[in-house]
């Protein structure tokens, strides 16, 4: 089976390069209640996603980036509002209705849930609930049987004839992964949403799970966007990479670009962190400080309490994203410095 291309493949001047992307997040904003008032914990989140491309959404806890998966899949919690844009083949989601969103969950979008224990109904069975969709469409049993077979066959699990009739408590945490995998292929998507795939498995299983997931991606063209707070996971799988930080986005461009030389100092930091992902002799720099939060953002740039780079403009002002090179893009007023250290 030949490879579907992907931007990662095209030269400048390639058509592939223009295309439009199949997701786009424009100033998205979500507001969740609190008592006395709301927080913002997406703030003016820009970026998007063209078909058959990895984009990875990285940050540390409370960056917003799983709030920004959710309000692309519409699961966001009750009372949540909503700004800005997403635009899906060129259809404003969040002016949707619910049912509209409903029927493009599963089937044109689907999730890779951080806990599939939990994501999983302990009380059917693993073919049962792969299955859920198919009998949705309509199928006849002998096809419905046949399909799951196949999906649980191409997520990489092991006897899927006597393993479809078994439950979710009955699988390792791998292999209850692959079968949430299995199960957002069911209704054939074209964008993947996953968040954090790879949380509480061991290295040696977190390593297949992106294989497959890398493998799955390339082999059906799908688009997917890739949540994590591990820089190496990102490094591994996506094209593009989206770095936030208390909400907001620090930096966005591709993700070989990106590492090789960071244009913001978090992204650096992040770097820094993670030898690994630049050299295996480099030695690590934890971040300082304690990250911010939408609930604790400090005035001007939220990172400058931990930058080591800081000055008085960056306590005051809040440093817009803007465009530093081509196909780059961050939030600090001294990228084009940083860039060229």
């Amino acid at each position: 089976m030949s490879r579907t291309r992907t931007p990662a493949d095209a030269a400048p001047g390639d058509p592939l390069l223009e295309a439009e992307g199949l997701l786009e997040v424009d100033g998205l904003v979500v507001d969740l209640p609190v008592a006395g008032g709301a927080v913002r914990v997406v703030d003016r989140v820009t970026f998007d996603i063209p078909p058959a491309t990895t984009v990875g959404l990285i940050g540390e806890s409370g960056s917003g980036k799983t709030m920004t998966a959710n309000a692309v899949i519409g699961l966001l919690p009750d009372g949540a509002a909503t700004g800005g844009e997403l635009r899906w083949r060129g259809e404003n989601l969040l002016q949707a209705s619910p049912a509209r969103r409903r029927r493009l969950r599963g089937h044109e979008i689907a999730m890779i849930f951080q806990d599939p224990l939990g994501a999983l109904n302990p009380t059917q069975t693993i073919g049962r609930q792969v299955g859920e969709i198919l009998r949705r469409a309509g199928l006849s049993r002998a096809e419905v049987r046949r399909q799951v077979l196949e999906l649980l066959e191409r997520a990489g699990v092991p006897e899927p004839v006597t393993r479809m009739r078994s439950y979710p408590h009955e699988f390792s945490g791998g292999m209850r992964q692959r079968a949430m995998i299995a199960l957002a292929l069911a209704g054939n998507p074209a964008l993947l949403l996953a968040d954090e795939p790879t949380t509480a498995l061991d290295v040696t299983v977190q390593a297949r799970i992106l294989r497959l997931l890398r493998s799955i991606q390339e082999d059906q063209g799908l688009a997917m966007l890739l949540v994590s707070h591990d820089l190496r996971v990102v490094a591994h799988v996506a094209h593009q990479v989206v770095v936030m930080y208390a909400g907001r986005v620090a930096e966005r461009g591709p993700t070989a670009a990106v590492l090789a030389g960071p244009a913001h100092p978090y992204t650096r930091a992040l770097v820094d962190s993670v030898p690994a992902v630049r050299t295996r002799t480099a030695l690590a720099h934890p971040l300082p400080g304690t990250p911010a939060t939408p609930a604790n953002r400090p005035p001007g740039c939220a990172f400058h309490p931990r930058c080591p780079l800081a000055r008085e403009r960056c306590r005051t002002e809040e440093p817009q994203v803007r465009s530093v090179a081509p196909g780059r893009w961050a939030a600090c007023h001294f990228a084009e410095e940083l860039l060229q250290r």
